[in-house]
């Protein structure tokens, strides 16, 4: 078997690909359906949970609403019975009222009268009886209306009733009425306490009448948003904005980082006192939608399987396709590879494949020709390229170095001297060591061009450059600046000291050279330390062209240095 048929049940071969274009569109259209259909499922699950949730808040708003309507009315018509009205406060008959009331609705924890200056005067079991709760807000409330009091922790009563046996703290709702004689008169004030678990036995009795899925939780949250029930929860979760949506559901993020499925219903106990409570259901979304996703992972997983059937199927499907196109490829492999005679698809129903054959059976007789007369081409044009190629890197090499240096002496130019300071200012900007400039002139070298010819003064600048070759090391940068005047750029870590060494050193050794016809010269030499004053290279030149006239002016001959920016030069 030959490479190629080896190869031709790859992945990426014509069988393959129609295989995998029928499994992909398989899996694709019936994902697609699954994903759609577990949607559709996922929204009517939340809407079914949604209700649920809905109908059993609003269960337990309404049971509540009636029990504080009917707690309320029970404390309003006792403060209207005779013998309140009309007896004094202390009659045992009032007080054998109030024992009757408590054991009518045992959730009262503590029921008494108080007169019009707020002293208890008679109570269940003598709890408060003769204290004083006139700055309670019960007591104000009650002189003036029927009240009913927002859940509060036990203050006076904290030390005289038993702890719960669960730890929590003991909380009540308050509830008075004004006691009036006949004449209007307040009289005094009828008040109780009504335990908080009375209430949270309320809502827990609504939810079990109604069911009750896993994890669902109920709530009271009060009109901040601040949870009352349970106690877990206190100060530690939030209703930050209430459900707002047009349905009596939504999808809420909790203080806790979790999404709930929450409804929320107001309490309304038609009470003069709006108390804002609200019962709030919530159940996790993921232990909500739980059905629904199991559904829609079951139909992705059929989906699965029914692409993989599929793609069974497509198989013989895609080798009748194939087949024909992978023998005229085997054809063109061994055309390719020389290796036997290329055997043609014979019959097929595909009437555009036998006419592909046709032709390249044509076209391989043409090709076999052509490719000897292009094999003789490519040897001439390989020969002509590889020429020109060094032709052309010889002309790049010409240029680069006729761009960077000076004719006349084969030192660097001026240009490329500036660059290599540029490098060297930023390179000390960055690390702080400081690099040397030295600006040479030729002294009275008009004097030479005028007595020996400019021939003569060109050859000086070529002798005076050979000397700077040899006085300077491989890593300084020698240049021609203009006319008679040159550059030597040391590099790093240089201090003064050993600049003002090297100059003198260049100066002497000028000085010392005999020169063809013109005999002795000399230099004058400004030298220059970079300083983090210097912005730019001409400013760094500048300094040492300062130095450099000095040492003109000084009797040439000589070096001077270039104080830092802002002193004179030495």
């Amino acid at each position: 078997m030959s490479v190629y048929k080896l190869k031709k049940f790859h992945i990426h071969s014509l069988r393959g690909r129609l295989t995998l274009w029928f499994v992909g569109l398989a899996l694709l259209t019936l994902l697609s359906v699954g994903l759609y259909v577990g949607q559709l499922a996922t929204q009517q699950r939340a809407a079914s949970v949604g209700q649920a949730l809905h109908a059993t808040a609003t269960a337990a708003a309404q049971l509540m609403g009636a029990s504080l309507r009917e707690r309320e009315l029970d404390i309003a018509l006792l403060s209207q019975e005779l013998h309140v009205t009309r007896g004094p406060l202390d009659h045992p008959d009032l007080l054998q009222s109030l024992q009757l009331r408590r054991q009518a609705r045992n959730e009262l924890v503590w029921l008494g009268v108080v007169d019009a200056n707020g002293t208890v005067i008679q109570a269940i079991d003598g709890l408060l009886q003769g204290q004083s709760v006139a700055k309670r807000p019960w007591f104000v409330a009650g002189k003036e209306r029927v009240f009913t009091g927002d859940v509060h922790e036990a203050l006076l009563l904290a030390k005289l009733l038993p702890a719960n046996t669960s730890g929590e703290p003991l909380r009540f709702i308050d509830f008075a009425a004004p006691i009036r004689g006949r004449d209007g008169q307040l009289l005094g004030v009828v008040g109780a306490h009504a335990s908080w678990s009375w209430v949270t036995d309320t809502v827990q009795a609504a939810v079990q009448q109604t069911g009750r899925s896993a994890g669902t939780q109920i709530l009271i949250v009060d009109r901040q948003g601040a949870v009352l029930y349970p106690q877990t929860l206190v100060d530690q979760a939030r209703l930050k904005n209430g459900v707002a949506n047009p349905l009596p559901y939504a999808t809420v993020t909790w203080d806790d980082g979790r999404d709930y499925l929450t409804s929320e219903v107001v309490v309304d106990a038609q009470t003069d006192n709006n108390l804002g409570w609200r019962i709030v259901v919530r159940q996790p979304l993921d232990d909500a939608l739980a059905p629904a996703h199991a559904l829609r992972n079951r139909l992705i997983g059929l989906g699965v399987v029914a692409a993989i059937l599929f793609g069974l199927l497509a198989l013989p499907l895609a080798h009748t396709v194939s087949q024909p196109i992978e023998e005229l490829a085997e054809a063109a492999h061994r055309v390719e590879q020389r290796v036997g005679e290329p055997q043609y698809p014979q019959s097929t129903r595909l009437l555009e494949v036998l006419q592909l054959g046709q032709s390249m059976r044509s076209m391989t007789a043409s090709l076999l020709a052509r490719e000897q007369e292009l094999e003789t081409l490519n040897l001439t044009l390989e020969a002509q390229v590889l020429q020109r190629t060094h032709a052309l890197a010889a002309a790049n090499q010409e240029l680069e170095r006729l761009a960077t240096h000076d004719a006349l002496t084969g030192l660097h130019n001026r240009r490329h001297c500036d660059e290599r300071v540029a490098e060297c200012m930023a390179i000390s900007q960055r690390t702080g060591h400081a690099f040397a400039l030295l600006i040479l002139d030729a002294d009275h070298f008009k004097r030479i061009n005028d007595r020996f010819g400019h021939a003569t003064g060109d050859a000086v600048l070529q002798q005076l450059a050979e000397v700077l070759r040899a006085h300077t090391r491989t890593t300084d940068l020698v240049a021609r600046y203009g006319g008679e005047e040159f550059v030597v750029v040391l590099s790093q870590n240089q201090t003064t000291e050993a600049v003002a060494l090297v100059a003198e050193k260049i100066r002497a050794a000028v000085e010392a050279t005999v020169f063809p016809e013109v005999g002795h010269a000399t230099v004058s030499i400004g030298t220059c330390m970079w300083a983090p004053a210097d912005r730019s290279v001409a400013a760094l030149v500048h300094r040492a062209d300062v130095a450099l006239y000095q040492a003109k002016h000084n009797g040439r001959n000589r070096v001077v240095a270039a104080p830092p920016p802002g002193l004179a030069p030495t």
